[in-house]
């Protein structure tokens, strides 16, 4: 060994400076880099937020899914209570409604210059269009009657996306198409 050699090793500075060395081989991540890269999954998961849309198409389509489940619900009450409910749609939303009942004497009668909207009801309250303003062709209220057996008929929902068709069947049953 080598009288230099021999001085680093005998050195009491020799093992820090060994482990020194070693340390700076291990020492990982600092703070700094662990921040940099936490910002940069940071503007990525935002771009990414920001840029997912709710497709207007899937909008109109679950407000069919929606109303089909309302006629159904509605359907049920007028059987029930053997009062017929009419549907009524604009271009901001829909609701339900029906004549309400008047007591004369100890005998209730149907009085038509009241209607009940169902405004408590959370099945038949009155609703907006999710997708934004809706055209409903025909144009006109749906009556919906205790009868079980009616004609069929079609409502065809459309805005700027697209359009959905909700049918009633013979047998009363509401489909989305």
């Amino acid at each position: 060994m080598t009288r230099r050699a021999a001085a680093v090793a005998s050195s009491p500075r020799a093992p820090h400076a060994r482990a020194g060395r070693c340390a700076a081989l291990e020492r990982g991540f600092t703070l700094i880099e662990l921040m940099v890269v936490l910002v940069i999954v940071g503007i990525a998961t935002a771009a990414l937020g920001l840029s997912i849309r709710t497709d207007p198409a899937r909008q109109l389509r679950d407000d069919a899914q929606r109303l089909a489940e309302s006629f159904a619900a509605a359907q049920g009450e007028a059987r029930g209570d053997g009062r017929s409910i009419a549907w009524q749609a604009d271009a901001q939303g829909y609701r339900f409604v029906r004549g309400a009942w008047a007591l004369d004497g100890t005998v209730p009668l149907l009085d038509t210059t009241r209607v009940e909207d169902f405004a408590r009801d959370p099945a038949l309250r009155p609703r907006p269009w999710r997708a934004g303003p809706v055209r409903v062709s025909p144009a006109g209220p749906v009556l919906l009657t205790a009868e079980w057996f009616g004609p069929p008929w079609r409502l065809t929902l459309s805005n700027a996306a697209g359009q959905v068709d909700v049918q009633r069947d013979a047998s009363g049953r509401f489909l989305v198409r």
